[in-house]
């Protein structure tokens, strides 16, 4: 799943312009603190609802070092959000220590923060009240030669646990499980949006605060109602897709449809985009009119449907049936999913209590430093050719089953190489591509669209900074680097990210490297150094 969601975003194009530049304050809570203790640090600024805003991060300022780095505060102030920062900080060492100016990314524009003095006491000990003692011997610890075997016995009652918790909740299902209420049949797509939009208001969702499951319902009506009537796969389609699905439909039917209409649709989707995945909070007014816009471009939709020969009804008919039996499948899959996961979870419990570092220091090994330690392999990947040094062979994928239907078709050729995962320790992904007709490439903008789709996948806290970057043999290209937080699709815990994308154009066509690890890992980033230093590539004319 993140090969490809990484790789579709580096397809995008995300152009945003900003009125003007927001101002950053500065606070402490203390000016004098004793030695060891926390004070806290407080960023604001107030932005419009669409800016992009990343908080500087790391483990020292300065002098000082990061004890926690705070949650964001949003405040939404009119058409205005507040944003309020905060860190824990601390100095182990007497003195007077300044708080640097720190970088804060506003739409990619940097505002630097204001310094602030800060006064570390020490702590006064009287030693001719204290008593002393000598130093002990050295002790001699007890030999754990029984670790393995515990290991051993917490995986075994895990995976015990795992399936008796399996088989109890699948048999209360079915023992719970009630009769199948009968399907309500409706005479066409049409009707059956129209009634279900009359059930999603008489569930008050709106009035239980419940506005993510509100667009959640009503976007599904509308993507169910095209996927019934138009025949193209709305529900598992990007809103840029379904959109693009659409013209292509409309064409092939001879449909007499406005632009206006696509418009409304895109505003109503894009708006559910932001309520679900940015945490956005329309207004009231705001949902209201979202709503109306979804009921009437099902109607006019439907109005413009040419009524269909006898043939075009029997290949609907299959169509539909076909889509019941996925439905169908899914269900089942999901159901098998669940057991899985519950096995994981109780299996990630007993790691997690023997300790995560024996576990990985006399299990697992240390995959970072090994992989720097391997055997290195160098190889020319895609075309346009680049030529880079990794530690392990990349793997070809297949743009076909990663990019959505139809996406393919704007380019000439794409080739896509791959080790790891975006969730792993340390990701390495290759991609070229070149278009078919004639495109003007603009790589910053490229950087932007990528920043804009990663936020809207889970995406915290980005830090971006830009700068050009050259090969040893003198290609020119663009460096994107810095930080974010990103939850892990399964465990959903959120880690702290460092990344660095590597730009190139030419040829009419778009090479890109990108190397990701987790931060703190004391390898990865000779590892990342290694990888980024070995980079060739082929001018071409």
């Amino acid at each position: 799943m993140n090969i490809k969601l990484y790789t579709f975003l580096l397809l995008l194009v995300v152009t945003t312009a900003f009125a003007q530049q927001p101002k950053v304050t500065t606070s402490i809570d203390s000016t004098k603190i004793k030695i060891g203790s926390q004070f806290n640090l407080t960023l604001k600024t107030t932005v419009d609802t669409t800016a992009r805003v990343s908080f500087p991060e790391g483990k020292n300022f300065g002098q000082l070092e990061v004890l926690e780095s705070y949650p964001i505060d949003t405040l939404r102030k009119d058409a205005m959000y507040e944003l309020v920062k905060k860190y824990g900080l601390t100095q182990f060492d007497s003195g007077r220590y300044v708080i640097p100016r720190l970088p804060v990314v506003i739409n990619d524009k940097t505002i630097n923060t204001d310094s602030l003095l800060i006064e570390v006491n020490p702590v006064v000990v009287d030693t001719l009240k204290q008593k002393m003692y000598d130093i002990k011997d050295v002790a001699t610890a007890e030999n754990k030669s029984l670790l393995w075997l515990w290991i051993l016995i917490g995986i075994i009652v895990a995976a015990g646990i795992a399936f008796g918790a399996w088989w109890f909740i699948k048999k209360r299902k079915n023992a719970n499980k009630k009769p199948k209420e009968e399907e309500v049949i409706y005479t066409s797509p049409i009707e059956k949006a129209t009634i279900q939009l009359k059930v999603l208001e008489d569930k008050s969702l709106l009035s239980k605060g419940e506005v993510k499951g509100y667009y959640s319902e009503l976007t599904d009506i509308a993507r169910t109602y095209i996927e019934e009537a138009i025949h193209i796969p709305a529900m598992e389609s990007t809103t840029g897709e379904l959109i693009e699905a659409m013209r292509n439909a409309v064409r092939r039917k001879n449909m007499k449809l406005s632009q206006e209409t696509f418009e409304q649709l895109e505003k109503v989707l894009r708006n559910a985009d932001l309520v679900k995945f940015a945490k956005v909070r329309p207004v009231e007014h705001e949902i209201a009119e979202d709503r109306s816009r979804i009921e009437k471009t099902i109607v006019v939709i439907d109005r413009s449907i040419p009524i269909e020969k006898e043939e075009d009804e029997e290949h609907t008919l299959a169509w539909l049936e076909t889509q019941r039996k996925k439905e169908k499948q899914k269900r089942k899959n999901r159901n098998i999913v669940i057991g899985i996961v519950s096995g994981v979870v109780v299996l990630g419990a007993t790691f997690f209590f023997l300790g995560r570092n024996i576990m990985r220091e006399y299990v697992t090994g240390t995959p970072t430093k090994e992989l720097l330690d391997g055997e290195w392999v160098k190889s020319a990947y895609g075309n346009p050719p680049i030529i880079i040094e990794t530690p392990k062979v990349l793997k070809r994928q297949d743009p076909e089953e990663i990019l959505p239907k139809g996406a393919m078709a704007m380019f000439k050729e794409m080739q896509i190489f791959t080790y790891g995962a975006m969730a792993d320790d340390f990701y390495v992904t290759i991609n070229t591509l070149r278009y078919k007709q004639q495109t003007e490439i603009d790589l910053n903008t490229t950087v932007d669209g990528t920043m804009k789709m990663l936020e809207t996948q889970g995406a915290k806290d980005i830090l971006v900074k830009t700068e050009e970057f050259s090969t040893e043999g003198g290609m020119q290209g663009l460096r994107a680097y810095g930080n974010m937080s990103f939850p892990n699709p399964v465990t959903k815990q959120t880690a702290r990210m460092y990344y660095e994308m590597i730009f190139f154009k030419q040829n009419n066509g778009l090479q890109q490297v990108t190397i990701m690890y987790r931060e703190g890992d004391e390898y990865a980033p000779q590892l990342l150094d290694r990888v980024k230093n070995s980079i060739e590539l082929t001018k071409l004319n």
